[in-house]
């Protein structure tokens, strides 16, 4: 729109970037039961936030880059819910997905429970360990993608989606004012920004690494059940025959049919209005020329 980013227009969430320089992934982390994380980099607030998913996306990636196969990865650890699509098939399949194998990760040598500290939190609850399992697969899948770092060179573009409920559960186990939140807390905002510098190291810099923090949605949001594999995708179903949503170009469509309509009816009214009118002997070139033609024979 013309404006600068740094003088005219004080919203947070905007950055000068290159726009020929689009970034090759986007790795998106949802954390729920908090309003606010204090992470690096551009940040502006939710209002009214309402749930998302991106399995369109995913979609639409998959179809446009099939024959390149790009890298799409869903996972919500504490729901047992993953998407794979492409190149993760074969990347992630050892990652640890469902509960009983991020518990036994968790107890495995090379785990997080050996390098970071705890503090208040404990390896014996299970609260603790969901939310530590989550932390465990952030690292194993910067750990995995480091091992096949020729997936972050290809020009296919890849899709991480990430859904984090642990500090949630933390609260509501041990208050948002326990020292266990707090712990927890300070423990997911380092995990996060070791996580994004890695994964923003692997691409080359040419990657976008976004937190959603959100305390909790207005609506539930109702999901498809997905294989890891593939996704079965079902046919909604409209019991009550409602019409379909427009989208943001409807109204563009609208107007100019509509007007392009008028146009069109006024210039035939004007047309046949002066053709009705017209006067043959003085504004018609075809009887004037035969008028001269009969006078001259």
């Amino acid at each position: 729109m013309g404006f600068s980013v740094e003088e005219d227009l004080p919203w947070p969430g905007l950055g000068v970037g290159d726009l020929f320089h689009r970034p090759q992934a986007t790795v998106l982390v949802t954390v729920k039961g908090v309003d606010k994380l204090p992470v690096k980099g551009f940040s502006y607030p939710i209002e009214n936030a309402v749930p998302f998913s991106l399995d369109s996306v995913a979609n639409a990636i998959h179809t446009l880059f099939s024959e390149e196969t790009p890298v799409v990865l869903q996972l919500a650890p504490s729901e047992e819910r993953v998407y794979m699509v492409g190149k993760a098939n074969a990347v992630f399949e050892d990652l640890s997905v469902t509960l009983r194998q991020l518990r036994s990760r968790l107890f495995q040598d090379s785990s997080i429970l050996s390098s970071l500290p705890l503090n208040s939190l404990s390896r014996n609850n299970e609260v603790d360990l969901l939310f530590l399992s989550e932390l465990q697969v952030l690292r194993d899948i910067a750990s995995l993608l480091s091992r096949h770092k020729h997936l972050a060179k290809d020009h296919s573009p890849d899709l991480y989606s990430l859904e984090l409920s642990g500090l949630e559960e933390i609260g509501k186990r041990y208050g948002e004012d326990s020292q266990q939140f707090k712990d927890a807390s300070q423990i997911l905002v380092d995990s996060l920004q070791k996580f994004a510098d890695e994964m923003f190291n692997l691409y080359g810099g040419n990657a976008v690494v976004e937190v959603v923090a959100v305390k909790e949605f207005n609506s539930p949001l109702s999901r498809k059940t997905r294989s890891i594999l593939q996704a079965s995708q079902s046919k909604n179903e409209n019991p009550y025959n409602l019409a379909y949503p427009y989208n943001y170009d409807y109204s563009v469509i609208f107007n100019i049919v509509l007007w392009m309509m008028i146009g069109l009816a006024l210039a035939v009214i004007v047309i046949s209005y002066n053709l009705w009118n017209m006067d043959p002997g003085y504004d018609s070139i075809i009887y004037r020329m035969t008028n001269q033609k009969i006078r001259m024979d």
